[in-house]
Parts: structure tokens; sequence; C-alpha cells
């Protein structure tokens, strides 16, 4: 696949999903449950992973099958994980360049099959999203590590078809950020943990729809991205600058000073994004594309708590 490194993909297998506050789930997976309850009536099986109580270790099933079992119990549910890409017009950038750490469309695609990958083989129900100005498209909800393959298809299938879209004749549609997040939380039936991958290029940045989410319940993780020369642009002289989504226009003169002042904005604007999601206990990850997805997620992810 184009999108996706078998290897990479192997090295999730250890990891899972986490979240503060657990969302009570109707099924059953390898996490427990917060709420108070006392039930000791069996409900499934799961893999044993490590750091397991042997003690729940089903001696007999080992036996028969010689693979280690984790008797559940009916407190024990899984989490429901919802991931929303952003697949407006600003994400395809740069556009046409389909080379790994470039565009923002492919990184985000790349970062969905994984996050989703880890959650599907923890047992957690699976919700994927790509959407913008012009509608979405929907994966899910599933479950299990079988469907893991299936994900992986539709986020290849999606990423050419989304780009024919979006890199046509005309503007590109871009995303009302305030409209689609209300918009997603009064459909979906069941919160939970819900990744949020963009380049928040909105009025507002999203805010008022990352409150609706957090009152309906969902605990949240913005993954801010950009691209390199998006963070630190290589430009000078005289410039005509052209907003893909809206197509308005802009005349500029750039020097170093100015290039240096745009610079400063950017960074305020990220550490007022940072100061909004602090105080939610929404956790925000600015990232540009040269960092992997997958280091992203061995390493921010995991010191923020949300990958375990």
């Amino acid at each position: 696949m184009r999108l996706f490194d078998e290897t990479a993909l192997r090295k999730l297998e250890q990891l899972s999903l986490s979240a503060e506050a657990v969302r009570v789930g109707a099924m059953k997976g390898n996490r427990r449950s917060r709420r108070r309850g006392t039930s000791i009536e069996f409900a499934d099986y799961r893999d044993y992973a490590q750091g397991d109580d042997l003690r729940r270790l089903d001696w007999n099933v080992y036996a028969r099958l010689e693979r280690p079992f984790i008797r559940l119990t009916e407190e024990e549910e899984d989490l429901a994980v919802h991931i929303l890409v952003d697949s407006s017009g600003s994400m395809d950038w740069p556009p046409g360049d389909d080379r790994a750490g470039a565009n923002k469309l492919r990184y985000a695609l790349q970062l969905a099959g994984g996050l989703g990958t880890i959650a599907l083989g923890s047992g957690d129900l699976v919700l994927v999203n790509l959407f913008d100005g012009g509608g979405q498209r929907g994966w899910g909800p599933f479950r299990g590590r079988q469907n893991g393959w299936p994900l992986l298809q539709f986020l290849e299938a999606n990423y050419d078809a989304v780009r024919s879209r979006v890199g046509g004749p005309g503007l590109r549609p871009g995303t009302a950020l305030d409209a689609a997040l209300p918009d997603y939380a009064r459909r979906a039936r069941r919160p939970g943990l819900l990744f949020l991958i963009s380049d928040l290029f909105a009025p507002g940045s999203g805010r008022d729809g990352m409150i609706a989410l957090l009152a309906r319940g969902y605990e949240l993780a913005v993954i801010h991205v950009l691209s390199p020369d998006e963070a630190l642009p290589d430009l000078a002289g005289d410039l005509r600058l052209l907003d893909v989504e809206t197509g308005q226009a802009a005349e500029v003169s750039l020097d170093p000073g100015r290039v240096d002042e745009y610079i400063a904005r950017l960074r305020a604007w990220q550490d007022e994004l940072q100061d909004f999601c602090r105080p939610r206990g929404i956790h925000y990850t600015p990232v540009t594309t040269d960092t992997t997805w997958d280091a992203l997620v061995h390493g921010t992810l995991r010191r923020q708590g949300v990958v375990r």
C-alpha cells in the first residue's frame, strides 16, 4: 500500500489508547470500566497482554490452544475511539506532492491509520470520518483486529478520491469546524476518545466545535498538522498569495523581517490554542509533517498518556 508501511504498523501491536475517563461501552474490550460494580459474571475472552494479572488467565483454554487468554467479566468494557480527519483544500498541501513527510493530507491519513490500528488491536470500537465543506466519508463503527486491513484500504482508497475532489478545477472546499464538529457530536451515538487531525485553518480554529464535543462527553486529542514550509516559509519578494478554499488573494512583500513576524504570529497562535485546550483537558499536539507519524505516536502521544 502506498500510504502504510507494514513494519511501522507491526510496531503498534503492543500499544493501546488511553482516556482519563473511560466511557462506558456496550461491547467488551481490554480495559476496565471505571464505573463501580461487583459483577464477576463471565462475558468474553481477550488475548493476554504484558502486565495482566495471571490469576485471570484461563489455563484450560491455554492447555487446549497453547495461547494465553484473559477472562473478562461484565464490568470490563471497551472504549469508543473517534478519528476525525480534516480533508479540506488547505490540507492538500503542498499540492501534488506525494512524498512521505510532505503532504498534510497524506500525513493525516497515515496517522489515522496508525491510531485506528492500535484501537482495533485493543478491542476498542473505532469510527473514522473524513470531512470538509463538501460532505463526509465515514468508516465504522467496527471493532477487532480483523478490521485493521479494511480500515487501511478505506483510507488508501479515499486518499486519491479526496485529492481529486479538492484538487480539481476551481476552489477547493474548506471545512467549517464550528459547524462540522457539533454536527458530529449530535450524530455519533457513543462518546469516547476523539482525535481531531487538522491544520485548524478555519474561523475560530474550531474552538466552539471543541466545546460542543466536550459538552457531549468526548475526551479530545487535537493533532495540529502543518507542513514545514508553513511553519518556516522560504519566500521572499513581491508575491500574490491565493487562499485555496476561499479564493481570496493578498498582495504581500516579504523580507526577512516580515518572515520573522509571520513565525512569531504562528507561534503565538499555537500558544493561544494550547492555553485554550489545557484547562479543558484537551490534549493539544502541534506537529509538522517532517516528524514521521509513527514517531509522533511513539513519542509525543505516549508522553501525553494518550498512547500507552
